[in-house]
């Protein structure tokens, strides 16, 4: 339950800060743009976070930092 947790407020931070650098880009054309710049950005950024969170797993697997469950 934790990981998904995790995951969740992971995935809310990269759309959160994909949104603000999308809407900050889109705002130097104009109102539209600004609106949907920080759509595409937001999504933009909960895609990143999906494809940052495989490669952290892996390497606490790696570095040792791996659950008790995997080694099963």
């Amino acid at each position: 339950m934790g990981q998904r947790i995790q995951n969740v407020l992971r995935r809310a931070k990269f759309a959160a800060a994909g949104g603000a650098v999308g809407g900050a880009l889109g705002g130097v054309v104009g109102r539209n743009a600004a609106s949907t710049g920080a759509g595409i950005g937001a999504l933009v950024g909960a895609t990143l976070a999906e494809t940052v969170a495989p490669r952290d797993s892996l390497l606490k697997q790696v570095r040792g930092g791996g659950s008790d469950s995997d080694a099963g």
